[in-house]
């Protein structure tokens, strides 16, 4: 990859697209054997601008071959986030035979001296998403009470027979269902009184999960994204509830009480999972935008702007007596792994040897230990910039320091701290760390703490060192693998 490639910061094993702006994911959608990945995106410029639905697919979540826009603005307005679906059984009327895609997507029109009109509207392939045609009843659904009525997620309930829409209305979310996708009816609202209302709801989602792989324990997953607001240092981030729903109401269990996030770094946002996953892979996979409302519009990237989170696989399990929502990397990203170095109970000081001989910068790494040590890996490391990754025993955390990772004049809170409290867990604790490009993502203890965070360290950065407490540490196992793309392999 050239010098020019490098300083743009262009990420080897994330999706961005070629050229312009892209913010949240949306319609991600599994049909025929592809991954479908539409994106909010700005085609004429590097900054949010009039949204259209870029377009994207994939057969296994690494390599992404990038296609024509999908939805262009219209009369109706700009093409805001929303959800696409398979049409199996024709209850839209617009296939005959085979089913095909349907789009459901907010349109958001710009009134002169009044607030914007956000509405729900509807699109059809009939070519796995090639080409897209504009339902001629658009829109379908509208409420005048909500300035903020954006972002339908949509599902097949199977037990009620019936298609359920969550939408963020402002600081709630609102329920809808329908036979057809044309027709809505409101079901419910939810979210006053309960979690966090820092900033605007947004993209979200709800989906069962079962319980430790128990399907005879299932619980509904509630995702709900948080618009930034400059009163808060985070930004834009992402929570989480857990409840039970009946096709008409979301009822909160007594967990949801307390704010829970989905990821303890800065740039892991609007994140929504993919519709009709087939029922013999069984997995719930999300992707997220990685950036933050606070600087999106000003990281240092040329001719581009925005990339995604790796693809996660996401699960209920119970730790230290809590159901938490666990996320893993998609075992996918294994098939682009190279190895580069393999360790078995390794003392701290061969662990540093081995990796001073590294010069490294798209990579995994994956370390097991002993509970209770204080360690770190510098990441990323060059002359001025390194990023740290590390864990204190004392705080029962895992940290990502960005302090020193490179440029970050562009906003006064990009060079920050991020911390995440790791539960006790019987046996070894680990960390599986992903280093590309311009971001690094970290999964402690099996995917129970996550940060997410975007790096600019210069062309050079690209050592790795280690540092523990404790001179006596052993690390049980540690693996690198080097990670590019399969196209970019062959």
């Amino acid at each position: 990859m050239s010098t020019i490639q490098q300083q743009d910061y262009r990420n080897e094993y994330h999706f961005s697209p070629k050229e312009k702006w892209m913010n949240d994911p949306n319609g991600m959608v599994f049909f025929n054997g592809e991954y479908h990945l539409f994106y909010q995106h700005h085609p004429h410029g590097t900054t949010w601008g009039p949204m259209h639905w870029g377009h994207a697919v994939s057969r296994d979540l690494i390599s992404w071959e990038e296609l024509p826009i999908a939805l262009l603005p219209d009369e109706n307005g700009t093409i805001f986030s929303g959800s696409a679906v398979v049409d199996w059984k024709n209850t839209t009327g617009f296939f005959e035979g085979e089913p095909g895609l349907v789009a459901i997507f907010t349109h958001h029109l710009e009134v002169k001296n009044q607030d914007a009109i956000q509405t729900q509207s509807l699109a059809y392939s009939k070519d796995s998403g090639r080409t897209w045609t504009k339902y001629e009843g658009n829109p379908v659904l509208k409420n005048e009470s909500f300035v903020d009525f954006r972002d339908p997620k949509v599902f097949w309930h199977e037990q009620t027979k019936e298609w359920i829409m969550i939408i963020a209305c402002g600081q709630t979310v609102c329920l809808y269902r329908s036979p057809n996708l044309k027709d809505w009816t409101l079901g419910s609202e939810f979210g006053a009184g309960i979690g966090s209302h820092d900033g605007v709801w947004e993209c979200p989602d709800l989906f069962p999960l079962a319980v430790d792989g128990d399907s005879g324990q299932e619980k509904w997953v509630m995702l709900v994204s948080i618009g930034a607001d400059p009163a808060f240092i985070e930004g834009s981030r992402t929570q989480y509830f857990t409840g039970d729903f009946d096709g008409t109401t979301f009822v909160p269990d007594e967990a949801s009480h307390t704010v829970r996030w989905i990821d303890y770094g800065r740039d892991n946002y609007a994140g929504v999972s993919w519709s009709d996953v087939p029922e013999e892979d069984g997995r719930r996979l999300i992707i997220g935008w990685m950036s933050n409302w606070m600087y999106a519009n000003q990281t240092p990237t040329n001719n581009y702007r925005g990339a995604m989170t790796i693809a996660r696989e996401l699960t209920l399990e119970t730790r230290a007596g809590e159901v938490i929502l666990i996320q893993r990397p998609a075992r996918e990203l294994e098939q682009a792994r190279t190895p580069v170095l393999s360790l078995q109970d390794a003392s701290i000081q061969q662990v540093s040897e081995q990796l001073n001989a590294l010069q490294l910068v798209n990579y995994e790494i994956h370390a097991e230990w002993a509970q209770d040590q204080s360690f770190h890996f510098a990441l990323r490391n060059g002359a001025d910039h390194e990023t740290v990754v590390g864990v204190d025993s004392i705080r029962s955390e895992v940290y990502v320091d960005r302090s020193r990772s490179g440029i970050g004049n562009f906003h006064e809170l990009f060079l920050s701290r991020h911390t995440a409290e790791l539960k006790e867990v019987n046996g070894n604790q680990s960390l599986r760390i992903f280093v590309d490009q311009s971001s690094v993502e970290v999964f402690a203890n099996d995917g129970q703490a996550v940060i997410t965070d975007l790096i600019y360290p210069d062309v050079d950065s690209k050592g790795i060192f280690a540092h523990a407490e404790n001179t006596d540490m052993v690390f049980s196992s540690l693996h690198i693998y080097e990670i590019s793309s399969p196209k970019a392999k062959g």
